[in-house]
């Protein structure tokens, strides 16, 4: 007898729930019951929408079986979580919804980089970051690696590009740890694992024999499995395991791969990992129409094409609308033509020049429109694949206000993929999506498409219907799968046993009652027999603001973002702001106020603003440009005024902190605490940080102005450096500035008064004999950063008027780059255009700005003498090195002082923005928290970055000495 659901007992009250949480997790700070953090984590790139009763951060494997076990007597469901995208629909539960994201990032590269041991919170792309050393990444390759968490690509049974079916999740998948609801923990690496599950579920390891044999006795059953999963197949359970193993647990860890957390939670895997292949050959070949584009598959694949992405005349007409069009497209009057992207790869490159040479017969044997000549240049090659992968960015970001976008996924025969092409692009005009674009892996028949929806009315939302209802019979009736690599979720769980048919439906329906007999793991995900269940619980998408108005809450942004473990990200920023406007327009005060009130310190103030998040945001959202105007439009007029007045006397304010901070370090730290907490409480939590003793002292003055014959760059010295001493530094020196050097009248520049990098830029220009100017009024210019970042527009356009007039001057009209010594303020000075009127950029357009490190690197280094080196050094980019593109530089610069170089596996932005982390400490603590323990597992002979706050940030979290790289390059070069 199967065991059949049980009839969940009626939902806990507020207090129950709060009781059963507290007996399952052992700290309070893990476990969320308010209404911002309940909706903040609600959202994802999928079009539904589900409000958890509680929110909690797991930390272990047992805890979250003691979650599984309070969720049942709470009558609840329990959703597993980590990360990602969830495009069907399936990370979304009205329960109890499990973060195993941020306790969850361990990852363990095992024999050389043949397999790799990794937890659910990862991604791949920082996993294969770890493999990459060793010549391996991972076999699935999905195109959002950088926000698919291996969680997401268990859950998923996630594929890509190149993997096709043999390097997906399942097929790479070495052994699995995983929890079942009852609490059993399986772990299908130990020899005795089949022997333990019957052992301690006996039931269900009878069960899986028994639907096993079921399957294996049909004839029609086995087909159907062997045909299905001769494609690419995501569309309920992974039946193919009880036809490809024998044993229950080796064919419950396969099923756990693709069942969208609805048997058990997964807390650890191991893969079996593939070579990495670094030389490649691309070409975008421009064809007739579909037919002849699929009718070229065949032999292009013959040939050792490992990738063929299909484009269809929708997609390459957004192509040629891109700001910068590929040669291929620009100026082709597209109507019918289709395009593949195919690329060859191989170990070495006189591998892949046999292969391009075997290949090039089959490609000029093509009827193609445009050259079918293949290109290994990174840049150009990088600019193609824009073209493919930035068809998302087009027409999602073009989308209309208050619309999502949905991106779907099916797989069918090669044989009948034109026809399946050609009947969806006849469903769209049928059913009226203009802006539809198909692409996809031809080499798989696997096709994404793209539409634009308003769930808003339900005259759209039974259009979307018919168009589904429509589009399963065309898939279906040709052969396919309906979901190929995304997963069922809810989008296509009613159309599961259409599918499958009612044998292999039942199949599924008792494997789920014999794994999670009280239904509490996600359930309407992958099975659902509501046939209308898709159309329900639908998000509405609200305009709030045009910055952000594109965002998909694709979660692309969240593992760049130091906040993502501390309060908010830039995904539940912008979702927070739609939920807080459709409580306005539903007269919800009450839900109104509670958004609100919370939104001002999870969201605003918390804020690093280093917009990171920009650069992984797929439609080119700056959620901390959004924050910081946030910050701008509070402050009142007097507030404004002040931040001016602060613009225009910045020389004075520096002294004034430098006094206060050298007076302070010798004032009792008990006094120092009382007095700025008070301070805080009064209101300046956002002007004045609280006391601890690792502030440092204040800096020197910066350098006296000079001019030098022959000078080839500007020396901007940051202010940050006046404010803030060196790593152990001393107070100021006497000096107001450093005199005058390489050949001046005055002197060395090692003179009394200088310090940290700004004397080691200088004494290094020195000694490679490069003259530097350094401009007048040095002492009240600055960067802009802190008004832009605080939000004081008017006393950011001030300093922004003055620096720039003065470094306009100093440039000889923009002749010589200006290079500074801090890289956050580098980034600074390249934004302190914008906050002028738009008639006087264009005056200052021809300003350069240069990181201190990335001139060094390229001017310095070759003419300095050779520096002596330390065996170790920790290495810290900054958000700012990102930003500029200078990681390589900094990169070499530390090469030349060190033999061995490492940038943590766990690097991020430490979130010390300026002040945020001496305001916000708690936010600094946790974006460092992996990378310090990261650090601190081994001792390294130096420990550098290019930041004086980002140095200061990472001496708090790791207890060890940050200096700036150019420190060290000086002394290594005396």
């Amino acid at each position: 007898m199967s065991r059949t659901a049980a009839t969940p007992p009626a939902p806990a009250s507020t207090a129950r729930l709060a009781e059963l949480l507290a007996a399952c997790v052992d700290d309070p700070a893990r476990v969320s019951t308010d209404l911002p953090r309940r909706i903040a984590s609600a959202h994802d790139a999928s079009p539904y929408l589900f409000t958890p009763q509680a929110v909690v951060r797991a930390a272990s494997a047992a805890e979250v079986g003691a979650l599984m076990a309070g969720a049942r007597a709470a009558g609840l469901p329990l959703t597993l979580r980590s990360g990602g995208t969830s495009l069907a629909g399936q990370a979304g539960g009205d329960g109890i919804l499990v973060d195993v994201r941020s306790h969850w990032r361990t990852a363990e590269v095992l024999d050389e980089g043949r397999c790799i041991r990794l937890q659910p919170g990862l991604t791949v792309r920082q996993a294969n970051a770890r493999l990459a050393r060793f010549g391996r990444r991972l076999g699935p390759d999905p195109a959002s690696e950088s926000a698919c968490t291996i969680g997401g690509l268990v859950a998923n049974n996630s594929s890509g590009m190149n993997c096709g079916t043999q390097d997906n999740a399942y097929r790479t998948m070495e052994s699995l740890q995983f929890v079942l609801p009852s609490g059993t923990v399986v772990d299908t690496a130990a020899p005795d694992a089949d022997q333990a599950l019957r052992a301690r579920e006996p039931e269900l390891h009878a069960g899986l024999l028994r639907l096993r044999d079921r399957i294996r006795a049909s004839a029609a059953s086995r087909a159907t499995v062997e045909r299905l999963f001769a494609m690419k197949n995501t569309m309920g359970y992974g039946l193919n395991s009880f036809l490809d193993h024998t044993h229950p647990a080796d064919i419950l860890a396969h099923l756990m791969i693709g069942s969208e957390g609805t048997l058990g939670f997964v807390g650890e895997a191991v893969f079996r990992t593939v070579p990495l292949l670094p030389h490649t050959a691309t070409g975008l070949l421009i064809l007739p129409g579909l037919a002849e584009a699929t009718d070229a598959l065949p032999a292009l694949l013959t040939a050792g094409a490992r990738t063929a992405e299909l484009l269809d005349a929708a997609s390459l007409r957004v192509a040629q609308h891109s700001p910068n069009p590929v040669d291929e497209v620009r100026g082709l009057r597209v109507e019918r033509h289709a395009a593949l992207l195919v690329e060859f790869a191989e170990d070495t490159a006189e591998a892949l020049a046999e292969r391009v040479a075997a290949a090039q017969p089959v490609l000029d044997r093509l009827p193609a429109v445009t050259g079918t000549t293949l290109v290994r240049d990174p840049r150009v090659r990088a600019r193609l694949w824009h073209l493919r992968k930035g068809l998302y960015t087009a027409v999602a970001g073009a989308r209309r206000p208050g619309t999502t976008a949905l991106l779907e996924d099916i797989a069918v025969p090669m044989e009948r993929l034109t026809g399946t092409c050609e009947g969806l692009i006849d469903l769209f005009e049928t059913h009226g999506y203009q802006d539809a674009v198909i692409f996809g892996h031809a080499r798989d028949g696997n096709l994404h498409f793209m539409l634009t929806q308003d769930f808003d009315s339900a005259r759209e939302t039974e259009r979307y219907a018919r168009f589904t209802d429509a589009m399963v019979d065309l898939v279906l009736d040709n052969g396919g799968t309906l979901k190929a690599e995304h997963g069922t979720g809810r989008a296509m769980a009613p159309f599961v046993r259409r599918q499958y048919g009612d044998e292999l439906y039942d199949v599924m329906r008792e494997l789920k009652r014999l794994c999670d007999p009280h239904g509490v793991l996600n359930p309407g995900v992958l099975l659902e027999d509501d046939p209308a269940a898709h159309l329900r619980s639908l998000k509405s998408v609200p305009q709030v603001d045009p910055a952000v108005d594109a965002c998909v809450e694709c979660g692309y942004c969240e593992p760049v973002c130091p906040t993502a473990d501390a309060t908010t990200t830039p995904r539940q920023r912008i979702a927070l702001q739609r939920e807080i406007a459709l409580a306005r327009a539903a007269g919800d005060d009450e839900r109104r106020r509670a958004l609100e009130a919370d939104y001002t310190y999870a969201a605003v103030d918390s804020c690093a603003a280093d917009s990171l998040c920009v650069t992984a945001c797929p439609v080119t959202i700056d959620t901390g440009a959004v924050m910081k105007r946030l910050r701008a439009e509070r402050h009142s007029a007097t507030a404004q005024r002040a931040g001016n007045a602060a613009a225009r006397h910045w020389g004075t304010a520096v002294k004034g902190v430098r006094a206060a901070l050298n007076t302070a370090h010798v004032v009792p730290t008990p006094v120092l605490r009382a007095a700025t907490g008070a301070v805080r409480r009064l209101g300046a939590g956002e002007l004045v940080p609280a006391w601890s003793d690792d502030i440092p002292r204040g800096g020197s003055a910066r350098p006296a102005a000079r001019q030098q014959a022959g000078a080839q760059a500007v020396f901007f010295a940051a202010c940050i450096g006046s404010v803030f001493a060196p790593e152990g530094g001393s107070p100021e020196g006497g000096s107001e500035g450093v005199a005058p050097a390489m050949g001046g009248a005055a002197g060395s520049v090692s003179g009394e008064g200088a310090s940290g990098s700004v004397a080691a830029f200088l004494r290094l220009c020195e000694r490679a004999g490069v003259p530097v100017t350094v401009p007048d009024r040095l002492a009240g210019l600055c960067c802009g950063t802190p008004w832009q970042s605080k939000g004081y527009t008017a006393g950011h356009h001030t300093m922004a008027a003055r620096t720039l007039e003065a470094l306009w001057e100093a440039s000889d009209q923009g002749r010589l780059p200006v290079v500074c010594d801090a890289s956050s303020c580098t980034h600074g000075l390249e934004q302190l255009p914008d906050a002028l009127p738009e008639s006087d950029r264009a005056r200052f357009a021809s300003l350069r700005f240069v990181d201190s490190v990335a001139f060094t690197a390229e001017h310095l280094l070759p003419a300095l003498p050779e520096p002596r080196r330390t065996g170790s050094l920790a290495l810290h980019p900054t958000c700012s090195t990102v930003h500029l593109g200078i990681d390589d530089a900094l990169r070499t610069v530390a090469e030349a002082v060190s033999d061995e170089v490492t940038v943590p596996d766990n690097w991020g932005c430490c979130a010390f923005a300026g002040d945020r982390g001496l305001l916000h400490p708690e936010i600094t603590a946790a974006a460092t928290a992996a990378q310090a323990a990261e650090i601190t597992s081994r001792t390294y002979d130096a420990y550098a970055s290019c930041n004086r706050t980002c140095e200061l940030g990472m001496t708090r979290a790791t207890g060890r000495p940050y200096r700036h790289v150019l420190e060290l390059l000086d002394e290594a070069t005396t």
